[in-house]
């Protein structure tokens, strides 16, 4: 049977530092510490086998942590880390990464585009420079940002074909509003480059918390699986940001209404293949 595996969730630990983005009363739900002992149950329940941890805060530290994490477990086959892209030496910073422990379940680099004043932030010299050395360390770059920052994102993955990009909880479209576009037709701007991969992630944080329903929330995910195609996108339970809205059951099953209507084939690569291919996490 293939691997199934969630591309997308985090883990913190409060008592170590805290997380500047938990910065109000909204963040109650999610403000304690984490751990993978936590999040196993949801893995038994829904056969996971393997997962993808991803930063929540803009620490290197904090990736020398999931690192050593997932060096200790059986289920973490890869870290989404982050580092300083403008920081001319990035590179070295990569390689020290890599060579420490559980540098082997480094796959990727992430940055909080989507917090930066700027959103032209992926066009400024010294961020390209960064994700030319992402690149050039054999890593993928997750692409965390908002429609606001679409157009930047869309120039960056043209321009650096070299490297592989994967789009975040899908560009957090407008879902609690309704609308589709300019979101609709960026990301299929997007998904028209061959660098480029999409998480099907993260959609009912962007609906309203308390009463979301799966039919407001899956036109959504079907135009993902439209502009993509089920061989580039991944499923991702964004937990436990995603406890603000939805349980992880709830967020699996939303995922399996999505891909009703794909090939037993074309279902395993949504929940594992493109997973394991995008981040290179093996058999």
């Amino acid at each position: 049977m293939p691997r199934r595996i969630d591309a997308h969730h985090h883990l913190w630990d409060l008592t170590r530092r805290e997380q500047p983005w938990m910065d109000g009363a909204w963040a109650e739900p999610i403000r304690r510490t984490f751990t993978p002992d936590d999040l196993t149950p949801h893995l038994d329940a829904h056969r996971i086998d393997a997962t993808v941890v991803v930063q929540s805060s803009s620490s290197v530290e904090e990736t020398r942590e999931l690192l050593a994490l997932a060096a200790g477990s059986d289920r973490i086959a890869g870290v989404v880390g982050w580092a300083d892209l403008t920081d001319a030496g990035v590179g070295e910073v990569l390689a020290e990464l890599a060579a420490g422990p559980g540098g082997d379940r480094l796959v990727g680099l992430r940055h909080q585009v989507q917090d930066e004043p700027d959103p032209r932030w992926l066009d400024r010299e010294d961020a390209r420079r960064g994700l030319a050395a992402v690149a050039d360390a054999g890593l993928v770059y997750d692409l965390l940002v908002t429609p606001r920052e679409l157009p930047a994102a869309i120039d960056a993955v043209r321009e650096l074909p070299q490297l592989r990009f994967v789009l975040d909880h899908a560009a957090k479209p407008p879902v609690a509003s309704g609308e589709r576009d300019p979101w609709g037709w960026q990301l299929a701007a997007l998904a028209a480059l061959p660098n480029v991969d999409c998480k099907l992630s993260g959609l009912v944080t962007e609906a309203d918390w308390d009463g979301w329903k799966p039919e407001q929330v899956l036109p959504y995910a079907w135009h993902v699986l439209d502009a993509f195609g089920p061989g580039r996108v991944l499923f991702g339970s964004d937990w436990p940001v995603c406890v603000l809205a939805a349980t992880y059951d709830e967020v699996v099953a939303l995922a399996d209404r999505a891909t009703l209507r794909l090939g037993e084939d074309e279902r395993a690569a949504v929940f594992g293949g493109n997973a394991a291919r995008a981040y290179g996490l093996g058999s």
